[in-house]
C-alpha cells in the first residue's frame, strides 16, 4: 500500500511563500495537492501526471507551482503571494494510472494525513 507524507507547512503572513512536500514510499503515476479549510469541502488544488503535465484550479494559478521528483517518489508545492484564503489541511494524494481530466476528482487511492498551511492578514 502506498503510504504518504507530508511536510514542510507552517504559518506564513499574506503575501508570504511556503513549499510543502510529500514524501511517498513508491511510485505512482499521478499526484495530487487537496486541501480542505475548516467548515469547506476538500478542493484539489492541483495535479501532476508521470510526464509532466499540470493542471491546477483558478484560485491558484499562477501563483501555486505542482512539481515531482520521480526517483525521490517526492511531490512538492510551491506557494507564492500566499492569502489568507489558502488557510487550510493540505492533502498529498495519489493514483496509479493516468491522471484525470477534471479539476474537481477527488477519488484518489492514497491519502497523507495532511499539513497545517496558515496564512494570517
Amino acid at each position: 500500500q502506498v503510504q504518504l507524507e507530508e511536510s514542510g507547512g507552517g504559518s506564513v503572513q499574506s503575501g508570504g511563500s511556503l513549499r510543502v512536500s510529500c514524501a511517498g514510499s513508491e511510485y505512482t503515476a499521478c499526484m495530487a495537492w487537496v486541501r480542505q479549510a475548516p467548515g469547506k469541502k476538500r478542493e484539489v488544488v492541483a495535479y501532476i501526471d508521470l510526464y509532466g503535465r499540470t493542471t491546477y484550479r483558478d484560485a491558484v494559478l499562477g501563483r501555486f507551482t505542482i512539481s515531482r521528483d520521480n526517483p525521490e517518489n517526492t511531490l512538492y508545492l510551491h506557494m507564492k503571494r500566499l492569502n489568507p484564503e489558502d488557510t487550510a489541511m493540505y492533502y498529498c494524494a495519489a493514483k496509479e494510472g493516468s491522471c484525470p481530466y477534471d479539476i474537481h476528482y477527488l477519488q484518489y487511492s492514497y491519502w497523507g494525513q495532511g499539513i497545517q498551511v496558515t496564512v494570517s492578514s
